[in-house]
């Protein structure tokens, strides 16, 4: 730079105000720290944009102190943000068709799963019946697209056999002396009560087909039979039962949840009971089995039963005294009641 170039800057800073020197020492800082930055090309960033744009309304030479870009630049993004602004001022607020409740669109849901045969005008109907004002369209939008024609549930099946249903199922249980019994149960689906049990060392067809004789000796025997794909059931039981009158329903395979009740009572017979004595032989099997299916009948609850026993237990009212406990299972459970 010339000597008479340093000269005039100077006189015209010194003539210059205070206000627009200072303007101009902020638009360099600020270009020179864009300079400064780590990348070998300088990057301007979305606050460097509205740092000039906001400065070319307060200063009318803004043009002058820029370097790094030119005046053009300034002015497309400021028209930029012009846009961007008369966007979010036009936005829509409020339009369109008012949201439908949660509790609506669950309620058509729980509807569609529980009710596969169900159209929209049906569910419509129920809303209407239950106070919730919605058009059939809303209805069929939230509705659940299920397969055509539609079919029941296994839960529905079972619901509906329930009386005449009941599971069949093979649990194992080592002794003392590492020996392995095997526990066969029959159990009614309707009150969830085992019916028959019993144990053995070696089990086969012929005694397995024989525990379904003893189980219902009489001639109310089950219309369905479910259970697994174990090969006990060979052609000597499969036989029997036939002749018996009973339907077998088999599981496919490794399935155990198509026979839940009888999975569901081994659990709890292992978890609540077995699991917390070590049976010494078949004899002792037994017995313990018998204490806990007399707990289980008459003194467990059950979620599926109302919150009830198998043997429905009576609800006993405050006015009949204290409540008492008896222990039950060898006092692994305890029966509550109230004393007369």
């Amino acid at each position: 730079m010339s000597l008479l170039r340093m000269a005039l800057l100077f006189v015209r800073n010194v003539f210059r105000n205070r206000g627009e020197l200072t303007l101009e020492n902020l638009a360099l800082r600020q270009q020179l720290a864009v300079l400064h930055s780590k990348k070998k090309r300088p990057r301007v960033r979305q606050v460097d944009r509205i740092f000039w744009v906001w400065l070319s309304r307060l200063w009318s030479n803004w043009r002058s102190a820029l370097i790094v870009v030119q005046p053009e630049t300034v002015v497309r993004w400021h028209k930029q943000g012009f846009k961007l602004y008369w966007r979010w001022k036009s936005r829509p607020k409020g339009l369109g068709r008012p949201k439908v409740e949660i509790e609506i669109r669950k309620l058509i849901r729980r509807m569609c799963r529980e009710n596969p045969s169900w159209g929209a005008p049906r569910v419509h109907s129920e809303l209407i019946l239950l106070g919730y004002e919605v058009s059939e369209t809303t209805v069929d939008k939230y509705m659940i697209r299920g397969r055509k024609p539609p079919s029941q549930t296994w839960r529905t099946f079972l619901d509906n056999h329930l009386p005449d249903t009941v599971g069949i199922d093979f649990f194992t249980m080592p002794t003392a002396t590492f020996r392995i019994l095997f526990t066969f149960i029959v159990l009614r689906h309707d009150r969830r009560s085992v019916v028959h049990f019993n144990v053995t060392e070696h089990p086969t067809a012929e005694w397995a087909a024989q525990q379904m004789i003893e189980a219902f000796p009489d001639n109310e025997v089950p219309r369905f039979s479910i259970r697994d794909r174990d090969r006990i059931y060979g052609h000597v039981f499969q036989t029997r039962v036939m002749n018996m009158g009973i339907e077998e329903v088999v599981c496919s395979p490794r399935s155990p949840w198509q026979n839940p009740y009888a999975e569901r009572v081994i659990g709890s017979i292992k978890s609540e009971c077995l699991q917390h004595v070590i049976i010494l032989n078949e004899r002792h099997l037994k017995r313990i089995l018998c204490s806990y299916f007399e707990y289980y009948h008459h003194s467990r609850t059950h979620l599926s039963l109302d919150r009830n026993a198998p043997v429905q237990r009576e609800v006993e009212h405050r006015g009949r005294g204290k409540v008492v406990a008896i222990p039950m299972v060898g006092g692994l459970h305890q029966h509550y009641r109230r004393a007369a």
